[in-house]
This record gives structure tokens, C-alpha cells and sequence, in this order.
């Protein structure tokens, strides 16, 4: 029994993305309609390159604070010889 509300869950979540799709197409040009009236564009999507770039800038930092860190107690271990 408890399988068959598990697949009942997965059609309807399926059927709600489905759902979502459609009606977001069927909008998009009323959509593009009032953005072009009301002068406001759609923010640009964020491009592969540029999302990498941040994924790497944030790994970076990571890692940065990972080394000042190891330094940082080094030098205290260091410093109370």
C-alpha cells in the first residue's frame, strides 16, 4: 500500500511540473509584453563560464581561510617555544 502513495507523490509532482511548464509558456509573451511596456528586462541568465568562476572564487576563499588559519597556529606554536 505504502508504494502505491509513493508513486501517486511521483505523478503528481510530475504532473505539477508539467503543469508549471505550460502555463509558464503560454504567459511568456503577455509576459515580454508588459516587460516591454513597463521598460523593466529580464535579468540575463547566468552563463556556464560565469558560474564557474564564482564556484572557483568561492573555493578559492575557502581554502585562503583554510591556510591563514593553518599559518596563523603554526606561528602560535612557533612564537611560545
Amino acid at each position: 500500500m505504502n508504494r502505491h502513495f509513493e508513486d501517486t507523490l511521483y505523478y503528481l509532482k510530475r504532473a505539477v511540473e508539467t503543469a508549471r511548464k505550460g502555463v509558464t509558456e503560454e504567459v511568456a509573451p503577455a509576459e515580454e509584453k508588459v516587460r516591454e511596456l513597463t521598460g523593466r528586462e529580464k535579468a540575463p541568465e547566468q552563463g556556464r563560464f560565469e558560474a564557474a568562476r564564482e564556484r572557483v572564487e568561492r573555493e578559492v576563499r575557502h581554502v585562503l581561510d583554510e591556510v591563514r588559519a593553518t599559518i596563523g597556529s603554526y606561528r602560535g606554536r612557533t612564537e611560545s617555544r
